[in-house]
């Protein structure tokens, strides 16, 4: 019996070995190779259009410059939605609610992204921290503020797919307690709860891979500011 609702956010783990790290090989185990033959079976061919598409969408924007990126940034992008997505399967864990793991992938990014820019075009990257046209009195406040917001912005990425993951699990596993409670006392009640878990966890898919694909989104943007 669990004695806390967010227990299920620690990780766990085995003989002293984390979980974490067999939970992050995982995703990659479950997508099919490339294969010899000619024709490859519907599977394959469906993951590649997917892919495809994909690429094809979040490089439209990016100057040839940042089509370097989109092996890595397709990569990231599966990655994070095949996690999100196992992590709603029972007894599982998901690594993506940990604050850490998601700063560890959004920081060096972001900062990847920044020197790329400071080092392409030094003048422009430094001219986004003032805005053109900006009164004498407020440069140094707009200099500051600008530069807290470039500074906040790994801190976003990663609170914002730490918390969406984290409340829709604690929404599952309130609602999912509730019906076990209500179903020897008020069953009408607890079926009603019941279609509401099953209606909210369609939707925890739908945002285990709109985040994913916001995570990623972000981090072409903050690419294509800097090349």
């Amino acid at each position: 019996m669990m004695t806390s609702f967010f227990d299920q956010f620690i990780s766990p783990s085995y003989l002293g070995v984390p979980l974490i790290a067999i939970a992050i090989i995982m995703p990659w185990i479950l997508y099919p190779g490339s294969s010899p033959r000619w024709l490859n079976n519907r599977l394959t061919t469906l993951q590649e259009w997917f892919i495809n598409q994909f690429t094809n969408q979040l490089m439209m924007p990016l100057n040839t410059g940042g089509h370097k990126w989109a092996l890595l940034l397709t990569s990231l992008m599966i990655f994070l939605a095949t996690t999100n997505m196992l992590g709603l399967l029972p007894y599982t864990f998901t690594p993506t609610t940990q604050l850490s793991l998601n700063l560890g992938l959004a920081v060096p990014l972001w900062l990847a992204t920044v020197i790329i820019g400071l080092r392409n075009q030094p003048t422009i990257a430094l001219g986004h921290l003032l805005p053109e046209g900006t009164p004498i009195l407020l440069i140094p406040m707009l200099i500051v503020i600008e530069t807290i917001s470039l500074l906040i912005r790994p801190l976003a990425l990663g609170v914002r797919l730490t918390a969406n993951l984290t409340a829709g699990h604690l929404l599952i596993q309130l609602i999912a307690t509730a019906v076990f409670v209500l179903m020897p006392m008020l069953p009408t009640v607890a079926i009603l709860s019941a279609i509401v878990l099953f209606l909210l966890t369609l939707l925890e898919i739908a945002v285990a891979m709109i985040q994913a694909y916001v995570f990623v989104l972000l981090l072409s943007l903050y690419l294509q500011e800097n090349i």
